[in-house]
């Protein structure tokens, strides 16, 4: 497609978001909702213990979206800015390297997983009665982790050539099977945990299949073999802009393996015993992972858009597609922080039946833990933001502050004090900074683009005065 008649570089700023965040979004909240329909499940026929296996065992499903964003995301916005700037053979080779790198980590994951199972269970915060659940679990799942990284980081490559609507359906077509399943092998062939892993899984294979078969009819660019040839040149680039969205998910998994260690040891100090702090930390984690979602597909979403635009100089429409983006993300996170704080009872309540200090601890959890979920949204899109335009450091620094340099170090100094109050308050503290020092960037960033637009206009004019 020429340069020059890119709609990215032309359609209205509003319609390029709602062709290309709208089906990220449906397609990312399609994703979380992979774990949250077979804690659902799990959490009527297993019970408590079966929603804090598959908690136990969510490090890994963090892991591979981490991979998926990593090769994805850092695939499609080098591609993106090589169309941007005309150079559509570059574009083809990033392409082409994002797909070898999915495939290879995907597998060596699985086989490094399976290899380890036992020790990264109990490493994970598996307690004796949990053990047996999440072993079975995770074996069986981690089967599935090469289709579920193609399938989640094809489908940034898929919306990088212009087709979001597929990608959104391949994404769509995964979960819907796995939700038929998830009933018919728990209750119908009684297979348990088994059956809701074995239900993941085939609805993994199937959306893998789609993105694939796309990936080989690309639209833009051809690929051909040649272009999943590893060059050290291409895999580093993919790497460095794609690093920001892995460390967010990365530092997440870091995260929870240390929150599901602390929630254990101090909640058996206190009158919740260990699995209840587990098990609905890991339900309100997957919950609060469903509004993560939209606010992570609203952030892929501007990706093409602002890849492209950055690519072509055009930095007044980098600037509006930024500022529209955060705008909808707060709206989100207002009505998210809305739901969190007026029914935590019953959206806990949807995951089966407890106790009532089970039920207590969860509502305190979901209002304190999620207090500044209304300026969450921020983050996320400023570092995407910095990954999109290819300053791939700064993208990764804001990736890192909410949960490394905030979250992760309170989560382990509070409880000294607080007990296991001490973890529900790691969290806004740690939302609240990290929204702070993404706004502080993103205004310096887009002062700077201001300055390059001015000086783009004043070289045009001088250029053409001097032709009259």
């Amino acid at each position: 497609m020429d340069k020059a008649n890119n709609p990215l570089g032309t359609e209205k700023i509003t319609r390029l978001l709602a062709r290309f965040a709208i089906p990220s979004i449906i397609a990312m909240v399609v994703s979380a909702l992979y774990n949250i329909v077979d804690q659902f499940f799990i959490g009527q026929s297993v019970g408590m213990l079966g929603n804090a296996a598959t908690n136990v065992a969510f490090p890994l499903s963090i892991t591979c979206t981490s991979v998926s964003l990593l090769c994805g995301i850092g695939g499609s916005a080098n591609f993106n800015l090589s169309l941007g700037s005309g150079d559509s053979k570059r574009a083809e080779r990033f392409a082409g390297n994002a797909i070898f790198l999915m495939l290879t980590i995907g597998i060596g994951l699985c086989i490094v997983v399976r290899l380890f199972l036992r020790p990264m269970m109990l490493l994970f915060g598996a307690t004796p009665d949990i053990l047996d659940y999440s072993l079975t679990y995770t074996g069986i799942t981690s089967l599935g982790f090469p289709f579920l990284i193609l399938a989640t980081g094809g489908s940034n490559l898929v919306r990088a050539d212009g087709s979001p609507k597929y990608s959104m359906v391949c994404t769509l077509t995964g979960a819907v099977l796995n939700t038929i399943l998830d009933p018919l092998f728990i209750f119908v062939f009684h297979m348990g945990i088994a059956g809701a892993a074995w239900a993941t899984v085939i609805g993994q294979v199937v959306s893998a299949v789609m993105v694939g078969t796309y990936l080989i009819h690309y639209k833009t660019v051809r690929l051909t073999l040649q272009s999943l040839k590893p060059s050290r040149q291409f895999c580093l680039r993919i790497l460095s802009l794609g690093m920001a969205p892995f460390f967010n998910q990365l530092a997440m998994m870091v995260v929870q393996v240390v929150m599901n260690n602390t929630l254990t040891y101090y909640g058996g100090q206190s009158v919740y015993g260990p699995e209840i702090p587990l098990a609905c930390a890991g339900i309100i984690s997957k919950v609060g992972m469903i509004f993560f979602s939209l606010v992570i597909g609203l952030a892929q979403g501007l990706q093409p858009i602002v890849s492209f635009n950055y690519g072509a100089g055009k930095y007044k429409r980098v600037e509006e597609t930024f500022l529209r983006a955060a705008a909808i993300a707060t709206a989100i996170s207002v009505g998210a922080f809305l739901l969190f704080q007026i029914f935590p009872r019953q959206i806990i309540g949807l995951f089966g039946e407890g106790s009532e200090e089970y039920f207590h601890f969860a509502e305190q959890y979901f209002r304190i833990y999620l207090f500044f979920t209304f300026i969450n949204g921020l983050q996320p899109i400023a570092a995407n933001l910095f990954t999109s335009i290819g300053k791939a450091t700064r993208g990764v620094f804001l990736s890192l502050t909410r949960q490394i340099l905030f979250l992760l170090p309170l989560i382990v100094l509070l409880p000294m004090f607080l007990g296991i109050d001490g973890v529900m308050y790691a969290g806004p503290v740690a939302d609240l900074a990290a929204a702070l020092l993404a706004v502080f960037f993103a205004v310096r960033e887009l002062k700077l683009m201001r300055m390059l637009e001015h000086g783009s206009s004043s070289i045009a004019a001088n250029s053409n005065a001097s032709c009259q």
